[in-house]
This record gives C-alpha cells, sequence and structure tokens, in this order.
C-alpha cells in the first residue's frame, strides 16, 4: 500500500453529506463507519502531529520547530473491526498516539514495554528492531515508555497478589522456563516459576509468577510458601519436574501431597539415555504406561517396558526403574483423573504460550520486564480459561478429595519420596 504525503483532515472531505450520507447510514453498510472512524483517528493523529511540529501541515511559519516526514501505518482494532490507520512521522523526535498504544491487549503492551525498554537502555539488537517495526513502534518516548510499564505493572502485580480464594486446588502444576538477561553489564539465566492448578470449581486457575535466580531449593521454596500465604490450600496432587531442590519444597510447603513426576518432562530425559534412531520406539514404548485401564495394569506394563528395555538400552532401563515411583505415583487416585491430566496438560501449552511470546524478545533488559511480559500473557490466559469450560467435573474432584483422606498405598507423600 502507498500511502501519499497528504494530510488526513482532507479525508474528512470525503465523507458524504446531507441525503446521501443518511441514505448510506440506513442502507447500514458497515464499511461506512469503519470510514468514519478511521477519518476522524486520523484527523485527530494529524492535529496532534501539527501541534509536535509548532504549526499546520503544509502551511509555512515562524512558529514551526518540525515537518512532517510521511505515515507509516498501524492495524488498530475496533468494535467496528481492524482498521488500517495512517500515523504521522516526523523529521525529528518521535510521535505515537498514548491512545493507540492503550487500546492494545496486556501482552502486547507488555512486550512493547520490553522493546522499549530496551532501547531506552541501549541494549538494542537487530531481532529486537524488527520485532518493533512489526508492532508499528519505530518511536517512543521515555513518557510514553514509563506510563505504559507503569499501567502494566500496576495490572500485573494486582494479578500476582490476589487471593487464592477459590479452592481448595486438589491439583497443582509447578514448572520453571529459563530466560535470558542482562543484569550488570552481562548475559545471566533466570528462572520464571509458574503454578497452575485446579481450583473448587473445576476450572483452570493460574495461581502464580515470581522470577529466581536459580532452581534451587530457596527459591522454589519461597515460591510455594508465597502461594500457602495467599490462600493455597487442599493440594492432593502435585505434578512437576525434578528440578533441584523443588521436591523437598513441595514437602516442606505443602505438607502430605503426593509428588508425580511430570511425565512430558520424563520422556525427554529418558530420551538422553538411548540413541537418536531409538527415540521414537523408546517413546512409544514409556506412552503404553500410561494407557492402561488400571492401576495393576500400569505396574505391569511398567515392569515388561523396563524388560525390554535392558535387553537393548541397559542405562535407559536402569533410568527409568529408578523413576518408576516417581512416575507412577498417579495410579494411587481414581481412573478418571489420570485420563483427563494426560489427555490435557495446561502446563505444557501454557508453556508454550509463553515461549511463543519470549522467544522474539531473546534477552530481557532486566527482570522486572520478565514478570511484566509473562504476568501478562499469563492474565490474559487466565482470564480465558475463567470463560471457558469447566477442566474437570465435580464427580471427579470429589473423588480426589476422597483418595486425599486416606492412606496411599503405591504412593507416598512427596517429603516421603525424597528419603
Amino acid at each position: 500500500m502507498i500511502l501519499k504525503e497528504e494530510d488526513p483532515m482532507t479525508a474528512l472531505t470525503s465523507v458524504p453529506a446531507g441525503d446521501d450520507f443518511e441514505r448510506q447510514l440506513a442502507a447500514a453498510e458497515p464499511d461506512v463507519l469503519r470510514a468514519m472512524v478511521k477519518s476522524f483517528a486520523e484527523a485527530l493523529m494529524s492535529a496532534e502531529a501539527d501541534a509536535a511540529c509548532g504549526a499546520p501541515y503544509g502551511q509555512v511559519s515562524a512558529d514551526r520547530t518540525n515537518s512532517r516526514n510521511g505515515y507509516r501505518t498501524r492495524a488498530w482494532d475496533t468494535r467496528v473491526g481492524s482498521i488500517e490507520l495512517a500515523v504521522p512521522k516526523l523529521r525529528t523526535g518521535s510521535y505515537f498516539p498514548e491512545w493507540l498504544l492503550e487500546r492494545r491487549r496486556r501482552a502486547e503492551q507488555a512486550l512493547m514495554s520490553v522493546v522499549a525498554t530496551a532501547y531506552l537502555l541501549g541494549v538494542s539488537t537487530r531481532r529486537v528492531e524488527r520485532l518493533a517495526a512489526e508492532l508499528g513502534v519505530t518511536q517512543l518516548s521515555k513518557s510514553q515508555v514509563s506510563a505504559m510499564a507503569k499501567h502494566l505493572d500496576e495490572q500485573v502485580a494486582a494479578f500476582r497478589n490476589r487471593p487464592l480464594d477459590a479452592g481448595p486446588y486438589p491439583v497443582l502444576w509447578i514448572d520453571a522456563l529459563t530466560q535470558k538477561v542482562r543484569e550488570n553489564g552481562r548475559v545471566v539465566n533466570v528462572h520464571a516459576l509458574v503454578a497452575v492448578g485446579v481450583n473448587g470449581d473445576g476450572g483452570r486457575e493460574i495461581l502464580g509468577i515470581d522470577v529466581a535466580s536459580a532452581e534451587d531449593g530457596t527459591g522454589w521454596l519461597a515460591f510455594l510458601r508465597s502461594l500457602t500465604a495467599r490462600g493455597l490450600a487442599g493440594v492432593q496432587l502435585v505434578i512437576s519436574d525434578a528440578h533441584r531442590g523443588l521436591v523437598e519444597s513441595i514437602g516442606a510447603a505443602i505438607g502430605g501431597a503426593t509428588w508425580q513426576r511430570c511425565r512430558t518432562h520424563y520422556a525427554r530425559n529418558l530420551m538422553n539415555q538411548v540413541p537418536k534412531t531409538a527415540q521414537p520406539w523408546v517413546a512409544t514404548l514409556l506412552r503404553t504406561i500410561f494407557e492402561q485401564p488400571d492401576a495393576e495394569a500400569v505396574h505391569a506394563q511398567a515392569g515388561q517396558v523396563i524388560a525390554a528395555l535392558e535387553a537393548k538400552f541397559p542405562k535407559a532401563a536402569a533410568h527409568l526403574d529408578e523413576a518408576r515411583a516417581d512416575l507412577l505415583a498417579f495410579t494411587a487416585f481414581p481412573h478418571e483423573i489420570w485420563r483427563q491430566i494426560w489427555s490435557n496438560n495446561p502446563q505444557e501449552r501454557l508453556n508454550k504460550e509463553i515461549r511463543r511470546r519470549t522467544d522474539v524478545v531473546g534477552i530481557f533488559p532486566d527482570r522486572a520486564s520478565v514478570i511484566r511480559l509473562v504476568g501478562a500473557v499469563l492474565a490474559e490466559q487466565n482470564d480465558e480459561w475463567a470463560e471457558g469450560r469447566r477442566y474437570m467435573g465435580l464427580e471427579i474432584l470429589a473423588k480426589i478429595q476422597r483418595t486425599g483422606q486416606g492412606p496411599a498405598p503405591d504412593t507416598a507423600p512427596a517429603a516421603a519420596l525424597i528419603a
């Protein structure tokens, strides 16, 4: 699309008037309303750009301090549909309407804030510049970045610190995603800790987000205790990877809960024990363990899989045998729970969405930017889950509670698993 160097104010004169205009409105043509919104929005931006230049477009004036330098297109989502606006560019300095920024989704605002912060700190890369261009942001003032970040930080803080009053939360998923951050002139790895649970109504709920320097017991314990302080209670089953210090932290902060080693994470660990050519076969064998109809069949199949691996890959067989108790902890619960957990893992899908947003950033300018972007993504996803279908039926939740009230024959509390 080629934009002519002309003032968008002239677009107002193209809107039909009188009887012709009334006829078009009566005909309820959707393009008419979009054209009106586009014309008025571009007229408003033109007036703001004129004010920034000190004189109207095309007018010679001694008061002029700047001049126009063409336009850039920017898609604007409105109630009447998506509208492509022509945003004025200036030869010196920047112009971008704040009202256009504020109408973006929280996650997109957070992503823009990360990009803008990177520019202001002088750590931008070509990749970040391309991302900013795709978002329609080529120039942002410090005041715009500050206002946008403050608005987002308030929203994310409210989301992170809200009371967890929709419990009990019988099932809990915990995971960490590594992110790169610039600190003290170098790039370091930090870990975004995320917790997802099933609440008392059977819905999925994102319970918390925090950033830790390392996946050790100190970081995990502080994170889990912050969840319990906000109201996390009634946890019967915790699903996570075997991160260093995590299992001990679960036993200390969520006493009495059964720890289940994450099947997806463990599959990746097991694949590292066999040649690449054998990985599809081993992955298929591992899946058969979780597809059995009852606990007895699950344990029997696990024994057969270990025996099959022993013949070809003794190292992998020993690895699976060592992890067997952690992987089969779920068999203490009713079969309906297995089917739901293994067929629809909310944590893995959530991780993909977080990665989709954070991968385009690459290196975050600071830890606050990580919390801002990931927190905004999680808040949006939590809203979608709240409006969606129930994840678990109330009957299944009742069975989980009954299972947790009695002794578990085939599993043990998380604190006992590490003894």
